[in-house]
């Protein structure tokens, strides 16, 4: 599945990639406890994600039996729990990566002290049904954030969903966790819409309607060579490996449309 893979890989490297000051602590062990009695009470499933060390450690309350976890409290050698992922309708996803993308490129446009006030909300389908639990709530917040702005903590929490109504699509939303209010996607969708600068978004739109690099040249009044470069750099910041991949991605993200 290219287009998840291509998502997933973005997901990763945008965080994964950021620049982490080691002279300052993320004090995980704090967060630990506070993610381990948080489970106890709720019986949730809960992952801490450490992007600094690119490692997550799981929290599995009694609904962990529904992902096959272990009772036990265990750390796993990647930011991103694809234990839990593997068991995700695969089109419900690549939605809430996208959303977590959303969330964080809205992120960036806010005072970096505000961080913690924000929550992602989405209802995902499981794979298949497991001990009559169709569906599952899930949130991300971002729990710690260093001086320069990069985020090195995040919490992702999983719960039965009381919603069991039949229908596509995530519902995916992002929630002030203070006023209760819910961020309208406009907001959000601008700020993922500066990942490419307008040129290229221009480039990618004429790509998807499968023009060629000179027939684009041509209409845009560039150079063949301007039009390559633009597809190379459209490429790097969106993490994939090809136009096509650029393409699928882009569209899944709001970032043009087909």
């Amino acid at each position: 599945m290219p287009q998840k893979l291509s998502i997933e890989n973005q997901l990763m490297t945008t965080f994964l990639e950021q620049k982490f000051d080691i002279t300052e602590s993320n004090d995980i062990e704090m967060y630990k406890q506070f993610v381990s009695n948080y489970v106890k009470i709720e019986q949730c499933v809960a992952v801490l994600s450490d992007y600094q060390s690119d490692c997550s450690y799981i929290y599995a309350g009694s609904f962990g039996a529904v992902f096959g976890l272990p009772d036990a409290d265990s750390v796993i050698d990647s930011a991103f729990e694809e234990c839990i992922f593997t068991k995700i309708n695969a089109d419900d996803l690549v939605e809430r990566h996208v959303l977590e993308l959303n969330f964080y490129q809205f992120l960036k446009g806010i005072p970096q002290e505000e961080y913690s006030n924000y929550s992602t909300f989405s209802r995902l389908r499981m794979r298949d049904s497991v001990e009559k639990c169709s569906y599952i709530n899930h949130r991300t917040i971002y729990l710690k954030t260093f001086s320069n702005g990069s985020i090195s903590l995040a919490l992702c929490l999983y719960l039965p969903s009381t919603d069991l109504q039949p229908r596509t699509g995530i519902d995916g939303k992002i929630i002030n966790i203070q006023t209760g209010e819910v961020i309208e996607s406009e907001k959000y969708k601008n700020q993922v819409e500066n990942i490419l600068s307008k040129r290229e978004i221009e480039v990618l739109t004429s790509v998807a309607k499968g023009n060629k690099s000179e027939q684009i040249a041509s209409e845009m009044h560039i150079s063949v060579y301007t039009v390559r470069r633009h597809r190379q750099n459209i490429i790097e910041k969106l993490k994939v490996t090809n136009t096509a991949e650029a393409v699928q991605t882009a569209f899944v993200m709001g970032i043009i449309s087909l």
